[in-house]
């Protein structure tokens, strides 16, 4: 039995001479390149959430119109997509109203696009609360993935009245079984998204160029997807080039589900499939390498 032995001062305050101290965190060094911690973040799934409510407050907390932005942004950029890729270019949208068209690929698009720029600056924005603080990394791209997909509810909400009002008017609009599929459509957006956007964040710790070039570079692949266009309208010789884009089969499957016109193959989604989880190991094995010594170079 353990017994404690005291010392009286001078006023007679009695202090325990030995006191037991228990950690409740214990910070151990990971040497496995494949011990991602998991566990870990699962348990800091509280602190994900005060993330994800953070980002949703933060983005429109000083804005006049404040979330009505949510509504704005892709009403917007769609009415643009009209004017330009509709009446001046008169690109084909398989005899689909247009605004319903290139909302419904705006809608998908916006949700890959935001979470893939958001999470490749993960550790440059976050360099000051990493060096001071301890928890798990992961926590942070995890709930800008979660925070985007909360946006993703808010506009596909507003397609979907879209969809609603067209689809009550008579218009070629043919929804089909493949709904079901929608989840798995963004689950494979927020997968691929997060390996591509943890790659970038820990290659962006030393080379500063890439942050920019990204930014460039998700323009210039929203070109290489069928957002203001219907692969079909593509000849056979650029077509395999578009649908060799993991995001293709993604956005025309969208299309295909809820509006009945675009291109739905098992074997493009599978391809998509393979593509992003090969994306997100390769991912989480870069940001678990670069956490270790980030703060070095930030």
């Amino acid at each position: 039995m353990e017994t404690t032995q005291t010392i009286k001062t001078a006023n007679q305050i009695v202090y325990p001479a030995k006191a037991e101290q228990q950690w409740t965190e214990i910070i151990e060094p990971r040497t496995r390149l494949l011990d991602l911690g998991l566990s870990d973040v699962w348990r800091y799934r509280d602190l994900v959430l005060l993330f994800v409510r953070r980002d949703f407050v933060s983005t429109y907390k000083q804005t006049i119109l404040g979330p009505i932005w949510f509504f704005i942004q892709p009403l917007l950029t769609t009415i643009t997509f009209i004017l330009i890729f509709g009446r001046v270019a008169k690109l084909s949208t398989d005899g689909l109203p247009m605004m319903v068209f290139y909302l419904a690929g705006i809608t998908v698009w916006n949700y890959f696009s935001q979470t893939l720029t958001a999470t490749s600056t993960v550790f440059k924005d976050n360099a000051q609360m990493f060096g001071k603080v301890y928890f798990p990394r992961l926590t942070m791209p995890l709930s800008i993935v979660i925070s985007n997909l909360v946006r993703f509810g808010i506009q596909f909400a507003l397609f979907m009245a879209v969809w609603v009002y067209y689809f009550v008017q008579g218009n070629a609009i043919k929804p089909n079984w493949t709904i079901v599929l929608t989840p798995v459509l963004i689950a494979l957006m927020g997968i691929m998204s997060l390996g591509l956007g943890m790659i970038f964040s820990a290659l962006t710790t030393k080379y500063r160029d890439l942050a920019m070039l990204l930014t460039f570079g998700i323009q210039l692949l929203m070109y290489a997807t069928p957002v203001i266009y219907p692969l079909s309208s593509l000849s056979d010789k650029y077509r395999w080039l578009i649908a060799a884009n993991p995001m293709t089969s993604i956005v025309e499957t969208f299309r295909y589900a809820f509006l009945g016109s675009g291109t739905f193959n098992w074997t493009y989604i599978t391809y998509s499939l393979v593509f992003s989880l090969v994306i997100l190991f390769i991912g989480m094995v870069t940001f678990n390498k670069v956490q270790k010594s980030f703060t070095d170079t930030v």
